[in-house]
């Protein structure tokens, strides 16, 4: 039972420990520059610089709607020039895209080796514009859409600020004019315009963290999924000072209403002692327990006056003796077998009694397993009994299967199904 409990409070324990840090900065501002390189088209005999042709920048606006998963509205400029000894030219290009964004570094779980290196992929699609500054085509602007995919390394340098570094690829369509300016792309097929303006940009940058909480969406990490060791111990630690049994009745401190019972005492499901007899001396201090007696006969009536086996037969067989079950277990709970204790005691002191034991499940499982169930309850109280030295041709036992007398809707009845009576004989 303890093992159960145990293992319950440990999942509630840490389930709590999710719900209670949910709090991170979700906003940013990513600032870039570096390089770039114009791939095609281009005219023949014109190249750009491979691979640096610095002249790349882009800032944006980015929003993570968890630690996973965000978008960014971001403007980029890229400024394309000739390689050395080749016809000069010279050519901007403008472009605003909005763009998904996934934190690939959470998504694989990075941070089970790494808290401070995280990767971000990001894709989306936007306009853009070339204009020319030199040649055939100079100051003609030519207006496409594009497609742009990229990734983009971090390396975390405080609560507030990253260290970037981005590769994407924008992929730009109806594209009219050459990156060198100086020519018009040639169509094969009559209005037909595609995907066909290709170039990359590499470059560094930084994005500053905006937001009261105590960390961004970048960095976040759920501490339930990977708490420390000594936070596990910490946890682990308390819950078992909550199940320590101090004074040894069967029932946990945390739900035990008297803690300090003696040695020895019966307690019910509560940990409180039991006065079987209603006589005002408590079970362990009484010789006559489910006999009343005065406390100047230690609890036993006088001398002639009533005989103990019959207060005991209607103390049994009215239902106030019973041991107690968990479910679907066959293992007396310990708070109850001090039960057998005293049945035990009676038969050994009243040899003439035979006792039949009577098991007892709920209503929860199938009917014939819960038969097999009580028969296995009551087996085992038989155990115990012959263990104590008890004849076995005095003791008789018998599984009745499922209690319905009870509310199979109510926890605490079903408690109460799950036992095993006697029946004085």
């Amino acid at each position: 039972m303890k093992k159960i409990l145990l293992s319950t409070l440990i999942a509630g324990a840490l389930g709590f420990g999710a719900q209670a840090q949910n709090d991170f900065n979700k906003w940013s501002i990513d600032v870039n520059a570096g390089f770039n390189n114009a791939m095609a088209p281009m005219t023949p005999g014109y190249y750009s610089p491979n691979p640096l042709n610095i002249g790349s920048a882009d800032i944006g606006v980015r929003y993570m709607f968890n630690e996973k998963f965000g978008a960014k509205l971001d403007y980029g400029f890229g400024s394309f020039s000739n390689e050395a000894n080749t016809p000069s030219f010279s050519s901007n290009y403008y472009r605003v895209n909005l763009q998904g964004v996934a934190n690939l570094g959470r998504i694989m779980s990075w941070e089970t080796f790494t808290r401070r290196v995280n990767l971000l992929g990001h894709f989306g699609a936007g306009i853009g514009r070339l204009t020319p500054q030199e040649g055939t085509f100079a100051n003609e602007a030519d207006d496409q859409y594009n497609f742009i995919v990229g990734l983009t390394g971090q390396i975390k340098l405080g609560e507030r600020v990253a260290l970037n570094g981005d590769v994407s690829t924008i992929l730009a369509g109806r594209q009219d004019l050459s990156f060198d300016g100086n020519s018009r792309i040639i169509r094969t097929t009559p209005g037909h315009y595609g995907v066909n303006g290709v170039y990359w940009t590499g470059t560094l940058g930084l994005s500053f963290y905006l937001g009261s909480g105590s960390t961004h969406a970048d960095w976040y990490i759920r501490d339930s999924q990977y708490a420390t060791k000594q936070e596990l111990a910490d946890q682990i630690g308390q819950i078992r000072d909550m199940l320590k049994d101090s004074d040894g009745d069967g029932v946990p401190d945390y739900l035990d209403k008297e803690p300090n019972t003696p040695a020895g005492a019966r307690v019910d499901s509560h940990g409180r002692t039991l006065d079987s007899d209603g006589d005002g001396i408590p079970d362990h201090l009484d010789k006559c327990p489910f006999v009343p007696g005065p406390a100047s006969l230690d609890g036993c009536p006088p001398p002639d006056t009533v005989e103990e086996v019959d207060w005991l037969k209607k103390a049994i067989n009215d239902g106030y003796v019973n041991v107690y079950y968990a479910f679907d277990s066959a293992k007396p709970l310990g708070y109850s077998s001090s039960a057998i204790n005293y049945v035990a005691n009676f038969m050994k002191r009243n040899p003439g009694v035979k006792v039949e034991l009577k098991g007892f499940a709920d209503e929860l499982g199938p009917e014939d397993y819960n038969m097999k169930l009580s028969e296995r309850r009551a087996k085992s109280v038989y155990d115990i009994l012959i263990a104590a030295g008890i004849d076995a041709s005095r003791i008789s036992y018998k599984g009745y299967g499922e209690d319905t007398s009870v509310d199979k809707r109510s926890a605490d009845a079903r408690q109460l199904a799950r036992r095993v009576s006697f029946e004085v004989k």
